[in-house]
């Protein structure tokens, strides 16, 4: 029984139909994006795209940010692609089979890919690069970042015409997860000379400066990518980004703020999409006075969020109540917007209850980097005088965000944007009390049951609810005050066409040419 391109969407609405649905199949197509059907673009040229972090990892494996992710994409290739429309499309893998009990993943490896060191992708590529992401390749490096997702795989076999995945009970949200990426192995050098089989190859890095990228001329999707050359340059921040903008250093730039992109109008076309990010008061919930739930809800009640929204962004993104976005589609829980309206005297009365008639004061850490952030953490700091909360920002460098307060767990409150994979059990991945990246401390052990049980779940119904149930969780314990999913805005050269928003964070430059 042949099944149509497994969408990311009907994953968030459906969760896997072959799992569900109990029938065998498999999922074929051309792959990646293909040449663009307009005749106008060209081949050939260089560009500059613009970026407000340095990379953490040249290592596909070990990167952590998603700015790293969204660089990285143009490098390397997974077995399957998530495709603009949200399809899953065969990339490395030219088709693949899940089993009808849901324990089996088969995938056949396209003919002739070839990474950049002109070594062909062979089976044993893919199954070295699964089971180091698996965490099992028998020497784990204690860097690679292991996906949890992977934890149900019990073995990866070669076969005739590619490799099997064998897991030890059905995962009805694993697909998604195969677009780790395909690296070579027998080679050791990925930290500093990375080698995939992407659309572009890598040529230089200069730490906090730039990283240079090449045409990968023997890239297997025909007719991609257009340009010769792209430079991802290294900003300090998004107001230096500005400046290179405005004198024309810059042609790609997908940082704005509205009022920036006002001002750039004229010069730049401004595409306009969604980050697909959570974007939140994060609060630790293992620092007084955060240790108390009523403190927490104070927070929420004397936020107003819409009005965060107006003014960092002229309205463009959408408030939300928890930690999930509206592009999970059927698994987001739309009603929890309205959990906390604002209301100062609510949040007075809420601190009075915890003990802190007085008002409280708290430092919300924030990587200098991240205008947006920053900027949204200047209202928050203003709104919050009426309930008498006193907040000081504190600016640091991203490096020192992410030893500091995401691996170092050392800070109170911090304004920044998770991103997910394309899964719904992965946007809460943050949340378990096991969990490694649980950077706010959060702990629940209903949330945790929840979370098992709706992860081994097959039935769709029964996971939409379970979802649902630990979205509210996390909203009733204020595990942090939720903001809203920010609008992406885009300044793009006008003489480049082809700018591609996908249902992950990620910069495609592969689409990207001049026009003629």
């Amino acid at each position: 029984m042949k099944k149509k391109l497994v969408s990311f969407f009907m994953i968030l609405q459906i969760v896997t139909a072959v799992a569900l649905c109990g029938c065998t199949g498999d999922t074929t197509g051309d792959g990646p994006e293909q040449k663009s059907s307009d005749s106008s673009v060209k081949y050939g040229g260089k560009i500059t795209v613009g970026i407000t972090q340095d990379l953490d990892s040249l290592d596909p494996h070990k990167a952590v940010a998603a700015g790293t992710e969204e660089v990285l994409i143009n490098i390397f290739d997974g077995l399957i692609k998530v495709a603009s429309n949200g399809d899953f499309v065969p990339a490395v893998a030219s088709s693949y089979e899940i089993s009808e009990d849901g324990l089996k993943y088969a995938f056949t490896l396209r003919k002739g890919v070839k990474f950049h060191n002109g070594k062909e992708v062979t089976a044993d590529d893919v199954i070295y690069s699964l089971k180091r992401v698996a965490g099992l390749d028998g020497t784990p490096d204690p860097e690679v970042l292991v996906k949890s997702a992977f934890s149900v795989i019990k073995e990866i076999n070669k076969t005739e015409d590619g490799v099997e995945v064998i897991l030890s009970e059905p995962a009805t949200e694993l697909i998604g997860f195969f677009t780790c990426s395909i690296i070579p192995c027998d080679y050791d050098a990925q930290a500093t000379a990375p080698i995939g089989c992407g659309p572009f190859k890598f040529v230089s890095y200069e730490p906090m400066r730039s990283i240079v990228l090449e045409k990968n001329e023997d890239y297997y999707v025909e007719g991609v990518p257009y340009l010769d050359g792209v430079t991802f340059k290294i900003s300090a921040d998004t107001d230096a980004a500005f400046l290179e903008l405005m004198a024309g250093g810059i042609d790609i730039f997908p940082y704005l703020t509205a009022d920036q992109a006002n001002q750039l109008k004229g010069n730049y076309n401004i595409e306009d999409g969604t980050m697909n990010l959570v974007q939140a008061l994060f609060l630790n919930n293992a620092r007084e006075p955060f240790t108390d739930v009523r403190v927490r809800q104070a927070i929420c009640y004397a936020l107003d969020r819409q009005g965060i929204i107006n003014v960092v962004a002229e309205g463009k993104g959408e408030v939300i109540g928890t930690n999930m976005f509206p592009t999970f589609g059927r698994y987001y829980d739309a009603s929890l917007v309205n959990k906390y309206p604002t209301n100062i005297e609510k949040a007075k009365e809420l601190l009075k209850e915890a003990g802190y008639e007085g008002g409280i004061s708290f430092t919300i850490t924030i990587p200098s980097n991240y205008d947006f952030h920053v900027k949204t953490g200047e209202v928050i700091t203003q709104q919050l005088k009426a309930a008498g909360i006193d907040a000081k920002i504190k600016l640091i460098e991203w490096s020192s965000w992410l030893s500091d307060v995401y691996a170092g767990r050392d800070f109170e409150s911090t304004i920044i944007g998770l991103d997910s994979e394309l899964a719904p059990s992965d946007i809460l991945r943050f949340y378990p009390s096991d969990s490694s990246k649980n950077f706010i401390n959060y702990s629940n052990t209903e949330f945790d049951r929840i979370y098992t049980e709706a992860k081994k779940t097959s039935s769709e119904d029964e996971k939409e609810k379970l979802y649902k149930q630990l979205e509210a969780i996390l909203t009733d314990d204020a595990a942090s005050a939720y903001i809203q999913s920010p609008a992406q805005l885009v300044a793009v050269n006008k003489k480049l066409t082809g700018y591609t928003f996908y249902p992950v964070y990620v910069q495609d430059m592969s689409t990207v040419g001049f026009v003629e």
